[in-house]
């Protein structure tokens, strides 16, 4: 196990299906790990991102030096033509905003504390798309282009950005929406937490830019 010492993360999702296994794999690692809540912050809302980022960075003893986006979230629909515009756009806000929003709230604080990482959470999907979700799969395909962007604008900062690309992961919401699948083909929450530990720790310091299959 990576061990850290006296650095902050800030970690979205982290109530959520991957976000309990990420968040103990970080806290293993010796991280003061910063999870707010939905009721606590609005993850879409600028203003109470920049608020929640701040305050995750204000102790000097242990300064922001990751951050960790997993929110996100899936909605099937019809084709492109059978698909309402604004459920097209409700997956972008949805999966796209909240990274767009935490990223650059962190990013000035992970250059003043002398470098950092930033992971994002894409989808098989993003590369493999499938019929019935191309609000998902945009939005997804997104991400991949924006932390591709990150990672090119903030080298020289010390700042690296990489980006985790599940299939499937094997969450009780998940096995709910999908009671015919065979969840032993799903990817393991603990498996993803893993290879994000390692992402924002010293060990992968000269990795940026990746896109990880897990």
């Amino acid at each position: 196990m990576i061990r850290m010492t006296g650095r902050t993360v800030f970690l979205t999702g982290g109530s959520g299906g991957l976000g309990p296994a990420v968040s103990a794999a970080l806290t293993a690692g010796g991280w003061r790990v910063v999870a707010p809540t939905r009721s606590e912050t609005d993850l879409t809302d600028e203003t109470a991102v920049t608020a929640a980022v701040a305050t995750a960075a204000a102790d000097p003893a242990a300064p922001l030096r990751a951050a960790v986006n997993l929110v996100g979230g899936f909605a099937m629909g019809g084709l492109v033509h059978e698909t309402p515009v604004a459920d097209f756009e409700a997956m972008l806000r949805l999966n796209l905003r909240p990274t767009y929003l935490v990223t650059a709230a962190a990013l000035p604080h992970l250059t003043a504390a002398g470098g950092g990482a930033v992971v994002c959470v894409s989808s098989r999907a993003a590369l493999h798309p499938f019929a019935g979700a191309a609000g998902y799969v945009t939005a997804k395909a997104a991400l991949l282009a924006f932390a591709d962007a990150v990672a090119v604008e903030y080298r020289a900062s010390g700042v690296r950005c990489n980006t985790v690309v599940p299939g499937t992961i094997d969450t009780p919401a998940n096995r709910a929406a999908q009671p015919g699948a065979d969840p032993s083909r799903w990817t393991d929450p603990a498996r993803i937490a893993d290879v994000i530990a390692f992402l924002v720790s010293d060990a992968a310091t000269s990795v940026t830019g990746a896109r990880v299959p897990v």
